[in-house]
């Protein structure tokens, strides 16, 4: 099943355009995300809004015991559902990821998508979020001079983009302690511009950037691994 933008655009992070100007970005992330995900060979694992689960059909490969869920998308390991009232038991996982998902639900919606994810996840288990910035660099500069964000997506698909210290505070107030917390891209503005007119020529300028400037509230993505107590 395929609905939203996976019945529009396919599925389109199997095989990025190497013209998606959000290209840099998710392959760092991924990166950052394949890291952690080896380290949890006999975890049970839950991909929380996994669009066509790329990640789910790479470890179940591997043999680890992880499946999705989307509301968009299904397949044989992907369940169609709700991160909002997802369909698993109490304390049923040993790590949950939640990529780049809150920002795509209202704000009005958080609390309920974080209580699921903290409900799912096993005592002492791990949650790990990828959530985009509001309040990344180029965005406060956009401010400053037009009284505008410089959004992290169309507003039409980003209807809970948040600064992050926003999501931060959503984040403890569960109970979820912050073990670590990554910066992805800072978003300076002449390497912005770069990453719109050549994204995969880009990805060796975004790795310096990542390495000299990972200062989390200025970049774009925020990887944070948390715990819960």
């Amino acid at each position: 099943m395929r609905a939203g933008e996976y019945k529009i655009k396919g599925d389109y992070h199997k095989e990025p355009d190497k013209n998606w100007k959000y290209l840099p970005v998710y392959i760092e992330k991924m990166k950052v995300i394949n890291k952690i995900l080896e380290k949890f060979e006999n975890a049970k694992i839950l991909d929380a809004g996994c669009g066509e689960g790329v990640l789910i059909e790479k470890y179940r490969k591997k043999g680890f015991n992880i499946i999705g869920l989307d509301l968009n998308y299904s397949s044989e390991h992907v369940k169609n559902g709700d991160i909002r009232k997802m369909p698993f038991e109490d304390q049923e996982f040993d790590l949950v990821l939640c990529l780049d998902v809150l920002e795509h639900i209202s704000i009005s919606d958080h609390e309920k998508a974080t209580d699921e994810l903290y409900r799912v996840t096993k005592t002492g288990g791990l949650i790990i979020f990828a959530i985009p910035n509001l309040s990344h660099f180029a965005s406060r500069i956009s401010f400053f001079f037009t009284g505008n964000f410089s959004r992290t997506s169309e507003i039409e698909r980003h209807i809970g983009d948040r600064p992050i210290k926003e999501f931060i505070s959503l984040i403890e107030s569960k109970k979820l302690k912050i073990l670590k917390r990554i910066g992805l891209f800072p978003t300076f503005p002449i390497i912005s511009l770069l990453t719109i007119k050549a994204p995969s020529k880009s990805l060796s300028v975004h790795r310096m950037y990542n390495k000299i400037f990972p200062f989390p509230n200025l970049c774009f993505e925020n990887i944070i691994t948390t715990k819960k107590v």
